[in-house]
């Protein structure tokens, strides 16, 4: 009789137990953005994760070991890219962060090259006297007029900087990117935002306490460079032409008849010059790593990590975003799916919407997902990129739960995925950068 002993054996032939290595792992890893929050009068002084009644939740809690994150940093209220690259293993020292418009840019496939501008942006409303009352316009906007209004800026923007060119692409909603290009320049991503509510701290954007009055702040140079002024009088170009374009569009005499809200202005904000250089996600965790996401940023974040993305319907078909999850099972080890619902709610201070779209989530996405796959095999890993409370109506940097959750992880007596129980878990405070790597871990070593 011939013995052979695997590489990946260790101990005697009496004792010999297998090492597990990233390519045997199999594991769905959720996010549900924005999901963490603080306690809240319309729910009796709960967060929306305590108030919803999430019976599926609640069995994956009991079926692992539960813990807390900070995504990105103590006292740094992330927006969602920064956030999402530290959730799936990426801490950037901030400088050398290419920005979320790149990011966007990205994923909606704008021609982007080194030295051109790419900026985030909002359509937002404005009253008579040129104030900020909705920085989503509505939120839910017609394609259409999306449309019309960026092909109307194109063609009618007139820069002062010659050969200057801009493209506008709307994305979702009140989303869009916008592309900034002056053949012979480099332009520069050291500018501010025009955006009130989000600053920008080296290359990472920052949600900011604000009030109610907000207007929109003129773009400044971070720099004494000649690029980073002609970057920031451009910027600047752009926003005095397109309010004005935007106040005569005949989009918005049409919105305006209709009584929706106007398409006023276009807030920008987390400037990029660079298209990001890092290691493919495969790569850095030794294993098939693939996604299921909606949104231009987690589009652009699956093209720069080189992660395959699955198609999965639209932002709100969570049975089969749940059953495609399922299936990749058969071909890769790890897919990360990002469900968008709670963040919205969250921005839109509605704390009993947020609880209920937590209760959907759980019946139609999760109770789908325990339908289609094997516990015994296959972890499941839960938490958000962020907290977006809804007495704040932004992003915060409050912690936010994670949960390992399969037959085989040591069960550690948590009874519920929430804020509470999450600082009780026995897998403690983590930073975003060090999820991915933790749930490996613990689930290779309790295999």
């Amino acid at each position: 009789m011939i013995v052979v002993f695997h590489a990946n054996f260790k101990g005697d032939c009496g004792n010999r137990k297998r090492v597990l290595d990233n390519s045997d792992v199999h594991m769905i890893y959720v996010l549900l953005d924005g999901v963490g929050d603080l306690p809240h009068p319309d729910l009796d002084g709960k967060t929306p994760l305590e108030a919803a009644n999430t019976p599926i939740l609640d069995k994956l809690a009991k079926n692992g070991s539960i813990g807390e994150v900070i995504s990105v940093g103590k006292g740094i209220a992330p927006e969602s890219d920064i956030a999402v690259f530290n959730m799936l293993g990426y801490k950037f020292h901030h400088s050398d962060y290419a920005g979320r418009g790149v990011i966007e840019a990205i994923g909606v496939g704008i021609d982007f090259k080194n030295g051109d501008l790419a900026l985030r942006g909002n359509f937002s409303t404005l009253d008579d006297e040129g104030r900020i009352i909705d920085r989503r316009a509505g939120r839910q906007i017609e394609k259409e007029d999306a449309l019309g209004i960026a092909k109307e800026i194109e063609s009618k923007i007139k820069f002062s900087q010659p050969n200057s060119t801009v493209v506008v692409a709307p994305t979702i909603g009140h989303r869009v990117t916008v592309r900034i290009r002056s053949d012979g320049i480099n332009l520069s991503s050291e500018i501010t935002n025009t955006d009130p509510a989000y600053a920008r701290v080296d290359g990472m954007g920052v949600a900011k306490a604000v009030g109610d009055f907000l207007r929109i702040e003129k773009c400044l140079p971070l720099e004494e460079t000649n690029s980073s002024k002609i970057t920031a009088d451009l910027v600047n170009e752009f926003t005095t032409q397109s309010l004005q374009i935007m106040k005569k569009s005949k989009v918005n005499q049409k919105r305006e008849k209709l009584k929706q809200k106007k398409l006023s202005c276009i807030l920008l904000r987390d400037a990029g010059n660079k298209y990001p250089d890092v290691i493919p996600i495969n790569k850095k965790h030794s294993m098939k790593f693939s996604c299921i996401v909606d949104m231009p940023v987690e589009l652009g974040i699956s093209e720069v990590l080189k992660m395959q993305a699955f198609e999965a319907g639209g932002l709100t078909d969570y049975e089969e975003k749940a059953k495609v999850a399922a299936k990749a099972m058969e071909t890769q080890n790890a897919i990360y799916v990002h469900l968008k619902g709670p963040d919205e709610f969250g921005h839109d201070g509605d704390a009993i919407g947020k609880m209920k779209n937590i209760e959907e989530i759980d019946q139609r996405f999760f109770k789908t997902l325990l339908e289609n796959i094997d516990t015994a095999k296959v972890a499941i890993v839960i938490s958000a990129d962020h907290s977006t409370p809804c007495i704040n109506k932004g992003h915060s940097d409050d912690p936010v739960p994670v949960l390992v959750s399969a037959d085989f992880i040591t069960k550690d007596g948590t009874t519920r995925m929430t804020e509470e129980q999450a600082k009780k878990g026995s897998i403690g405070l983590l930073q975003g950068a060090d999820v991915v790597t933790t749930a490996l871990s613990l689930i290779k070593s309790q295999r």
